[in-house]
């Protein structure tokens, strides 16, 4: 199993659910199997929020969950526990997602030019849609001149190299 540090564990509860899912995902830490109710007694959190949150982490396959039911009344009771070991497997996929996207935006820099009016704020339009607009900014009504990307094509470039080396691509 790979030990996942502290900072990563905050870094993928934060990227889950903010906050509150960082104290679950510590209460976990903490604690071998706990339920949803004691998560919400610890943290304070309101139970519903801690079971939302608990099953967006289950749904990643970041918390394993084992049912049991209640003798006196009858209900299950879901016992919830931290799986750091597929921590790792999570923040892969999600590094494969970012490098896919990544890639496609880098594509279609390299195969568009752009075109801007120079006003911050105003998004930049590529060629086929800044002759549909005469070279006028569909927000601002200035003439547009071309927008060189190149700065920004080698910005994505670099990222995706990078994520790329990460991955073993």
């Amino acid at each position: 199993m790979t030990f996942i540090d502290a900072d990563t564990l905050v870094k993928v509860a934060e990227a889950l659910g903010k906050e509150e899912a960082i104290e679950i995902i510590y209460t976990l830490k903490d604690a071998d199997e706990t339920t949803d109710d004691q998560i919400a007694s610890k943290t304070g959190i309101r139970l519903n929020s801690v079971r939302k949150i608990l099953y967006k982490l289950y749904d990643h396959s970041l918390v394993s969950l084992r049912r049991s039911r209640d003798q006196n009344t009858g209900w299950f009771i879901f016992h919830w526990k931290l799986q750091p070991d597929q921590l790792e497997g999570y923040i892969l996929n999600q590094k494969k997602h970012v490098l896919e996207k990544l890639d496609t935006r880098l594509r279609f820099e390299k195969n568009h030019d752009f075109y801007h009016c120079g006003t911050l704020g105003c998004r930049r339009v590529p060629f086929e849609e800044a002759v549909e607009l005469i070279f006028r900014c569909p927000m601002c009504n200035k003439p547009m001149m071309h927008f060189e990307n190149s700065k920004v094509i080698e910005a994505l470039s670099r990222k995706v190299d990078q994520l790329g080396k990460e991955l073993g691509e």
